[in-house]
């Protein structure tokens, strides 16, 4: 929450924040034991000791589990000596190292007896308390960037910097004096990513900071497009019409609105499955391999969503503010410019949105293990159905699937704003493009393509599959939450936000109608209709934009913007 409340105000003193709370004392909270939170925690917390994170290289970006800095213990000396061994292992882009941190959380290749033990996090003192370079450490300044310049980022290269073996963040291995190396998760792989999974919170933290600056950059370009006039009205005396009044402006400003309230929910929702799944864990507790993996998939996959989305929203938003969105004085330049590299930093999108891709691969298997061979059969042959609905006129399968064929062919009885027809035709489409990607990669398999390639070969796949999976998934957590609110006020509150529910939905569907018409699953009539229905939602919330806006919280001077005012 105070990571978000900073979004709206400051994204590089956000940043900076996360840095030091999120990610240097985060890490040793969530990967130390109590040798070090007794030693370093209490100092990084109340910032007497500035810190940073050290796990990007210059020339292994996402590829985590292959960095090239090395983590060598010394049995001789008890002492772990951490080492650059070229300028691809350089550690780069990293928040706080060009000027404030002291300490950094270096992730590197553990080696101990000469073996190689996967990528482990130690604590590498980097300077002295007057800001001095330690010895065997070279700082530099990565220099001016498109945004983010409050922001300190900088490149540490380390040449055979020794450190005590206690400064090895052991939670999940630890190295014994004379250098034996245990751990209670036997499998690299799974230590690996559990080590990963302690961290999930940042990529949650900067989803939440990025949809609150969408949130801002919004308010302003709404606020700006209630008050300012352009063109007169014919026969209308002379008075200018506002740019809120004019459909094409709605159309620009109030969808991406809307999408930004329903996605509050869904991240709402992720924040409290957060809290869920993590607290056992920083008390104490064993992760829990299950909800731990749903977890850090969900935060990939709505981490891709929410800095798409701010890309997309503060780009709309400056152009709909024409002259005035391109003042650094009116916000949205600066904000756009400060979030640019969300969609890079905490895991590239794409990256992140295949990661949750075979995430889902992995629950698909898994379920039909579950179901054994009948499941299987009966999941193949609603495949086949949904295949042959796909390519077949409605009317000519009537009666030949019954009851699945009814439940995907709503079209005919249902309106475009019936919530049951809406919500199943995503969840229609999260199936059907899962399965596709499944079919599609057996059959590579099964021509004897090896597994790079048959993974290679779906890229694209896999994305859309995540995509697929976030739109329902968004959509069926916004819908719960309006049906849960109560209190004073929650009857109008929930026809208000069934209607913003609704614009959100429809406007999706109309942008990827394509793919609905290409598989029969809407008429041609029916996506002429979402066309008609988004103009008039549109037309309904325009009178409410500014509630939405105001429903927000953002308080009025935050907003910072001379055409918000």
């Amino acid at each position: 929450m105070n990571f978000e409340m900073l979004g709206h105000a400051d994204l590089s003193l956000t940043i900076k924040a996360g840095v030091q709370w999120g990610l240097f004392a985060g890490s040793i909270q969530a990967l130390g034991t109590a040798k070090h939170h007794e030693r370093y925690l209490r100092d990084a917390v109340e910032t007497d000791l500035l810190g940073c994170f050290a796990m990007t290289e210059t020339g292994h970006g996402s590829d985590v589990a292959n960095l090239a800095t090395t983590a060598t213990y010394d049995e001789a000396t008890g002492e772990i000596v951490v080492h650059t061994p070229g300028p691809d292992a350089r550690k780069d882009y990293i928040g706080n190292a060009a000027q404030d941190a002291r300490m950094a959380v270096v992730y590197a290749q553990l080696i101990t007896k000469g073996e190689r033990h996967g990528v482990h996090a130690v604590l590498v003192p980097v300077r002295d308390e007057a800001g001095n370079a330690l010895p065997g450490v070279t700082l530099s300044d990565c220099g001016r960037k498109m945004g983010l310049n409050g922001v300190d980022n900088g490149r540490i290269v380390f040449d055979q910097v020794r450190v005590p073996r206690e400064n090895l963040l052991d939670r999940y291995g630890q190295v014994a004096e004379d250098g034996t190396y245990s751990s209670s998760i036997a499998s690299d792989n799974a230590r690996f990513f559990t080590t990963l999974g302690a961290l999930v919170k940042g990529r949650v933290c900067i989803g939440g900071a990025a949809l609150a600056a969408s949130k801002t950059g919004l308010a302003i370009a709404v606020r700006y497009a209630e008050s300012r006039r352009q063109f007169p009205r014919p026969g209308g005396g002379g008075e200018e019409v506002t740019l809120l009044d004019y459909r094409t402006h709605q159309r620009r400003l109030l969808p991406l609105l809307a999408r930004s309230a329903v996605l509050s929910l869904a991240q709402d929702e992720l924040v409290a499955e957060l809290h869920r799944v993590t607290n056992p864990v920083l008390l104490g507790a064993a992760p829990s391999p299950g909800p731990q993996k749903a977890l850090e998939a969900k935060a990939a996959g709505m981490k891709a969503l929410l800095t798409w989305h701010a890309t997309e929203a503060l780009q709309e938003a400056r152009e709909a503010c024409g002259g005035a969105g391109f003042l650094s004085e009116n916000r949205i330049a600066q904000l756009k410019g400060d979030t640019d590299v969300f969609t890079t930093f905490e895991g590239d999108n794409t990256v992140l949105a295949q990661l949750l891709g075979k995430h889902l691969l992995a629950t698909y298997r898994d379920t039909l293990k579950q179901a054994g061979k009948l499941g299987a059969a009966r999941a193949v042959t609603t495949s086949l159905v949904d295949a042959y609905a796909g390519r077949t006129p409605a009317r000519a399968l009537a009666g030949f699937v019954g009851e699945t064929l009814a439940d995907l062919r709503r079209t005919e009885d249902a309106g475009p704003l019936d919530r049951d027809w809406q919500l199943r035709l995503l969840a229609h489409r999260e199936r059907r493009v899962l399965e596709s990607l499944v079919a599609r990669m057996r059959k590579r398999s099964a021509a004897g393509a090896d597994a790079f390639t048959v993974v290679n070969e779906v890229q694209d796949h896999l994305v859309l599959a995540a995509k697929a999976h976030l739109d329902a998934h968004v959509a069926s957590t916004a819908a719960a939450a309006i049906e849960r609110a109560d209190g004073e006020g929650s009857e109008r509150a929930r026809a208000l936000l069934g209607r913003v529910l609704d614009l959100h939905v429809l406007a999706q569907l109309e942008a990827d109608r394509a793919w609905y018409l290409e598989r029969g699953l809407i008429t041609p009539a029916r996506s002429r209709e979402l066309t008609s229905a988004v103009n008039a939602l549109c037309a309904q919330l325009r009178p409410h934009a500014g509630r939405v806006v105001d429903a927000f919280a953002l308080p009025e001077g935050w907003l910072g913007a001379s055409i918000a005012r």
